[in-house]
Formats: structure tokens, C-alpha cells, sequence
């Protein structure tokens, strides 16, 4: 038993450790901030915010896609925000009949509109379904925000905002994903809407 609490106690303090890094990565928190300024404008001009992720991270995608479209901290109009995965019936058809990596750019082509958003969360930053929506988006006229791990992967060339957690352990990144994106739909809920009493 005692092998195992030291072991949870090194898990607690490996993902504090690396949202230390975080912290003090200037660079990261401002990025963190041009990402909730893009997305408080794109929802001002009436425009939408998507997600897009695989496994873990596909939940981490519809938990902040959540909060947008639901409500963060205090009751206001709903945001329009959707994670590209949640129909299973579209998903399981195209990647059967074209591919898995295709599963996400079909959805942008028919959804993404010149301003919208296209926030792809990757550990790695290599998942070709990702980089091939992102791609898309572009094309579209859309913007791409990247989440990913330290080195960035495929995402970086593709991502007009990067946002490459300094870690390479996937359960790390994840929590600081979901960390900074908690940051984001606070900001964006406070930009755009007054707390009523």
C-alpha cells in the first residue's frame, strides 16, 4: 500500500511540475490569452468555435465545447460551439467507407465558414485526421488553434496559434489542455457577458 501512495503522491507532483512550466512560460500564458480574444471575437461576429480531438482528448474536445455552447461559471446565452466527433453514425460511415483520417476535414468542408475557429487538442500533434482538418479549415478561410505536446508535431506547420505544452507524457498534457482551456471559457464568458447579480 505504501508503494502505491508514493506512487500517486509522484503522479500529483509530476503534473504539478509540469503546470509550473506552464506558469512560467510568458510566451504560453499569452498565447493562452490571444486564444480566448480570438474566440470571444469569432462568437462577437457571430461566428463558431469548433473541437476536434481522438480518444481522450475527443473528450477533452466536447467537455470545452461544452462550455461554450452550456455555460462556464454563470447563466448567460449559449455559444456555438460543437466537437466534430459526437455524431458516431457519421464518424463510424466515413471512416469506413474513405478513412479515418478524413473523419474530420469532411466536417469542416461542409461546417467551417471564413472566421470560424478549429481547435484540434493531439499530444503528439500528429494525428493525421487533425492536421488533414486543419489543412481544410484553412482552405475554408478558417483559423487553427493547435493543443498539443512539446515538440508540436505535424499540427505546428498548420496551426495559426500554437499552444505546445512543455511535456512529453500524454496524461500530463492532457490535464494542462484542460487546465488552460478552462482558462479560456472563463475569459470568453467574462469578455462577452456581465455577471448578473
Amino acid at each position: 500500500m505504501e508503494q502505491q501512495i508514493t506512487q500517486i503522491r509522484s503522479i500529483i507532483s509530476d503534473s504539478i511540475e509540469t503546470k509550473q512550466r506552464v506558469l512560467a512560460d510568458e510566451g504560453m500564458v499569452r498565447l493562452t490569452l490571444d486564444v480566448a480574444q480570438l474566440c470571444a471575437d469569432t462568437f462577437r461576429h457571430d461566428r463558431k468555435v469548433f473541437f476536434c480531438g481522438n480518444g481522450g482528448s475527443a473528450a477533452d474536445a466536447q467537455h470545452l465545447a461544452a462550455e461554450f455552447s452550456g455555460r462556464f461559471y454563470f447563466d448567460r446565452d449559449p455559444l456555438f460551439s460543437e466537437a466534430l466527433h459526437v455524431n458516431t453514425s457519421y464518424i463510424t460511415a466515413v471512416a469506413n467507407d474513405y478513412s479515418y483520417e478524413q473523419i474530420y476535414s469532411r466536417l469542416v468542408k461542409a461546417k467551417v465558414r471564413t472566421g470560424d475557429v478549429l481547435i484540434g487538442l493531439s499530444t503528439s500533434g500528429n494525428s493525421m485526421n487533425i492536421v488533414k482538418a486543419f489543412e481544410q479549415c484553412r482552405i475554408q478561410g478558417g483559423i487553427t488553434v493547435g493543443m498539443t505536446g512539446e515538440t508540436g508535431g505535424k499540427m505546428r506547420e498548420v496551426s495559426d496559434i500554437l499552444i505546445n505544452i512543455p511535456s512529453t507524457d500524454t496524461p500530463r498534457i492532457q490535464e494542462c489542455h484542460m487546465l488552460l482551456g478552462h482558462a479560456i471559457c472563463q475569459l470568453v464568458e467574462e469578455m462577452l457577458f456581465e455577471r448578473k447579480a
